[in-house]
C-alpha cells in the first residue's frame, strides 16, 4: 500500500511521466513487501519551488507513504534509486532532492482499515 507523492519544479513530457511511473514501480519493491500491484503515485509537475531561496535548477520533493514499517537499510537503497531516476529521467542533481519516508500503521482501502 505505499503511495509515492512527487513533485517537482520542470515541466515533464508523457514520456517523462511514464518513465518515472515505470521506473517507481520497479523501484518500490526495494522496500519490503511493497510492489507495484499496490503503488499508488501522484505526479505533479511544473510546481513553483524554491531551494536555497533558488528557483533556476531542477528540484523534487519525494514522500513515500507506506503501511507498516521497514529496516532502514531499505530507505537508503530507495533514495539512492530515487536520487539515480530523477537525476536520469529529470536532469535533478542529488543536492536538489528531497526524500521523505512517512510509515503509518493506519491505512484504509475498500470500505475496511488493514
Amino acid at each position: 500500500m505505499p503511495f509515492i507523492d512527487s513533485k517537482v519544479n520542470v515541466k515533464t513530457t508523457l514520456k517523462q511521466q511514464k518513465e518515472l511511473k515505470t521506473r517507481l514501480g520497479q523501484a518500490v519493491s526495494l522496500i519490503p513487501g511493497k510492489s507495484e500491484s499496490w503503488l499508488m503515485i501522484n505526479l505533479e509537475d511544473d510546481r513553483k519551488m524554491y531551494f536555497r531561496g533558488d528557483d533556476s535548477e531542477p528540484l523534487a520533493f519525494i514522500c513515500i507513504n507506506y503501511y507498516g514499517s521497514a529496516d532502514e537499510s531499505a530507505f537508503v537503497k530507495m533514495t539512492a534509486e530515487l536520487t539515480i531516476i530523477y537525476g536520469e529521467v529529470l536532469g535533478v542533481k542529488p543536492d536538489h532532492m528531497y526524500v521523505k519516508y512517512a510509515p503509518s500503521m493506519y491505512w484504509g482501502w475498500n470500505g475496511n482499515n488493514f
